[in-house]
């Protein structure tokens, strides 16, 4: 049998990570579609609007708009209207997530160390450096 494609590997392991970290967050209303990645950016740049939002974390509008209703709907994200734009929204941290910014640092952190733990240190290191180098490569 031929080997899968490098395509295909990286799937495979981004479905088995994100249904597992959907599991880890499920107990904090944290959805799995992503949402952490949503709620680090707002937690890291309060008062950002939901096409800064979108352009942060690389993903398309209909998902950003879905993940914010959900974290505001779980009480982590509280919009606010632009008083320069009256029709766009400010996103801020409720303090419900900024009391759960370094339990889900810890989480990811961990999580990272479980996935990677295969691998030497140096593997890791050359791991995440061909991974930049791809990732940089499509951003031209």
């Amino acid at each position: 049998m031929k080997k899968p494609s490098i395509g295909k590997m990286l799937s495979y392991i981004h479905r088995i990570n994100r249904k597992e970290l959907a599991s880890i967050l499920k107990p904090f209303d944290i959805g799995g579609g992503g949402h952490h990645n949503y709620l680090k950016a707002i937690l890291s740049n309060p008062g950002l609007n939901q096409d800064q939002l979108t352009n942060e974390v690389k993903f398309d509008k209909a998902t950003t708009t879905r993940c914010v209703k959900q974290l505001e709907e779980a009480g982590y994200v509280y919009r606010s209207v632009d008083s320069r734009d009256r029709r766009s929204y400010l996103l801020y941290p409720t303090q419900k997530a900024k009391d759960f910014e370094p339990v889900l640092k810890r989480i990811l952190d961990e999580f990272s160390l479980q996935m990677t733990n295969c691998l030497s240190e140096s593997d890791k290191q050359q791991f995440a450096d061909l991974l930049k180098k791809i990732y940089d490569s499509k951003q031209g």
